[in-house]
């Protein structure tokens, strides 16, 4: 008998977690993903139509990140850069305003095809994806904490981890025989021993453009006081704010109880000047450069709601540069507390915009036509959920992406091309303000854009060094400039949803996730509509895609339009087949097409394997 109570006692001690709490009976899926966003949606939806059983465990009662939360205005610099599920999620936005208010609608046209969109459609749409898929068990209140007592590995890879659910307070254990961090802070990665880089690299480092300290007029010159020297700052965080000034649901503003008016009244001497961080002479390309238009970027919703994000011609905006520095590593119970006082930050500056007695009765006015809309986040006071979360942590992965991965080689090329890509993406190296404004900068620290073209990004920066069985489509690996490109929603949802094909894949062949074959991964994205090299002139739903891209991340061909349907000339012949080593069964000069000529090498190269 005392031996059989040894047994469980030892048994018992096993099970405690690193709270103190003994873990509950463990949950077995194919693929458990810490993360309800978007891109940790997608890789659950990747993963489940290649069959496996999918856990998602996200922390709050709702999912879909920033998207759900605000980001409605969807940041992508060149549309059809990115297809895939993040495609089919815009089709079903927009399918969603054509449905509810008719094609002719004016919620359709402001939908503007499906990329701009109200948090609640956004939360409906993700809902309704997930819910055809059985496979996939959604399970909320669930926290991961970044502590290495809540990960089992098994050598190097990743077995099992804990949760709390926060509404039972019990701790979970889930086993899965592949992982994926869906979080915006690479929580789950660093737990498990996967190395990461926080805060900004010096331009010395990697020669990047904007690296290190900087201080950039907003579409002017670099500033007095830019060292490029790198240090552990972290770009600011905000909400961003579904803004209305219709009436009929407008929520007006009120005045938090820790209003600190100091945090806002250098505001005054710049409206009352007509003061910003652009160059004098420099266009206002904004919305509404006007009333509350100068202290937040409003752009245009569906149904008289606004994407409101910090105005990059401010000052002073709702980003709160600095305080969000110890984000990324904080405990949830820190993050907590910041994104409470991010929120009274954010409600006191429109409520001193609408009430200082400081300011120009007139611009008061204008920004009194403002408000919350009360049919969004009704659970939360009509306020968003999810601080947008810039940058976290950033693993370290097989392949580290900078700004060169990004910038075209020459003038009117491409950026390097990866023959490993899992999606292609486009957007601006773009980075918010680290510090608070600093007398005599013409901006603030780190504030800056700097335009692209066009890339393919690599399997490998989801791929952490020293830690198998787990993928991180969300915390990617890269330096501070090179992450502020792949940061972006849509490229997340891409990343994820190769994730979760690439688990899927990793189970199907028995081998972990950064030895699956690359070639196949390719090919089932591109069967689900992913595009892995952008073409200015074609899709994924040209006949001859797939052979394009295999042979256009080979180098066949380079330039940005593939000119699919046009007559293959002698010299496309010989040179396709001169590189390929393969020969063509039919080639009619004048008749052939390009695409045709192509998807003829390529079913030769299916035949061979």
């Amino acid at each position: 008998m005392k031996t059989k109570c040894l047994v469980w006692w030892l048994l018992m001690a096993l099970c405690v977690s690193s709270r103190g709490q003994a873990a509950v009976g463990t949950n077995s899926f194919h693929v458990v993903i810490v993360g309800g966003t978007p891109g940790g949606l997608m890789a659950a939806i990747g993963a489940a139509r290649g069959g496996r059983t999918v856990a998602v465990l996200e922390r709050t009662q709702h999912i879909g990140g920033l998207p759900a939360n605000g980001l409605g205005a969807t940041d992508i610099a060149t549309r059809g850069a990115t297809g895939g599920l993040f495609l089919e999620f815009v089709g079903r936005i927009k399918a969603h305003y054509v449905k509810t208010y008719g094609a002719d609608s004016q919620q359709v046209k402001d939908c503007s095809d499906g990329y701009h969109f109200e948090p609640s459609v956004a939360e409906k749409v993700f809902r309704d994806l997930l819910a055809e898929h059985p496979k996939i068990s959604v399970l909320r209140m669930r926290q991961f904490d970044a502590a290495p007592g809540n990960v089992t590995l098994d050598g190097n890879r990743l077995t099992h981890i804990k949760v709390l659910n926060r509404e039972t307070k019990a701790v979970e254990s889930y086993g899965a025989r592949v992982f994926i961090d869906a979080t915006y802070e690479g929580d789950l990665a660093a737990a498990a021993g996967a190395p990461y880089r926080l805060g900004r690299e010096a331009h010395e480092e990697f020669r990047e453009p904007m690296a290190g300290q900087l201080y950039k007029q907003w579409g002017g010159p670099v500033g007095e006081g830019s060292t490029g020297l790198g240090d552990n700052a972290v770009q600011a965080f905000n909400y961003r704010l579904p803004l209305t000034r219709n009436p009929d649901i407008r929520v007006p503003i009120a005045k938090p109880q820790t209003y600190n008016r100091a945090d806002y009244a250098s505001l005054v001497a710049d409206i009352k000047q007509n003061r910003t961080t652009c160059p004098p002479d420099a266009p206002r390309r904004e919305l509404a450069f006007d009333g509350l238009g100068r202290v937040v970027n409003m752009v245009l919703l569906p149904n008289g709601k606004t994407d409101a994000n910090n105005q990059h011609a401010a000052f002073v905006s709702t980003d709160l540069p600095e305080e969000n520095w110890p984000w990324p590593t904080a405990t949830w119970e820190w993050r907590d507390q910041f994104a409470q006082r991010l929120r009274d930050y954010t409600l006191g500056l429109l409520w001193f915009c609408q009430n200082d007695a400081e300011l120009p009765e007139d611009f008061r006015q204008s920004c009194r036509e403002w408000g919350l809309a009360k049919d969004e986040y009704r659970d939360n006071a009509n306020f968003p959920r999810q601080v947008y979360v810039r940058e976290g942590r950033r693993i370290g992965g097989m392949h580290l992406f900078t700004a060169h991965d990004a910038l075209p080689t020459t003038p009117d090329g491409r950026p390097p091309v990866h023959q490993n890509s899992i999606t292609a993406s486009h957007y601006a190296l773009d980075s918010h303000a680290v510090r608070k404004r600093e007398p005599g900068r013409v901006h603030l620290d780190g504030f800056f854009s700097y335009p692209t073209k066009p890339y393919t990004v690599p399997y490998g920066v989801m791929v952490p060094q020293k830690v198998d069985g787990l993928l991180t489509p969300v915390p990617v690996s890269g330096t501070h400039i090179g992450f502020s490109t792949l940061r972006m929603e849509p490229c997340w949802m891409a990343l994820g949803h190769a994730a979760g094909v690439a688990a899927s894949l990793s189970i199907e062949q028995n081998v972990v996730p950064r030895n699956v074959n690359l070639e196949q991964l390719q090919r089932v994205l591109l069967m689900q509509g992913a595009v892995l090299m952008y073409y200015s002139d074609v899709g994924p739903k040209h006949p001859h895609f797939e052979a394009l891209q295999y042979f256009g991340l080979r180098g066949l061909v380079p330039e940005w339009q593939a000119g699919l349907d046009k007559p293959a000339t002698e010299k496309d012949v010989q040179l396709w087949m001169r590189v390929t080593k393969l020969r063509a069964a039919r080639y009619e000069p004048g008749t052939t097409t390009r695409g045709e000529f192509l998807n003829d090498l390529y079913r030769q190269i299916l035949l061979r394997k």
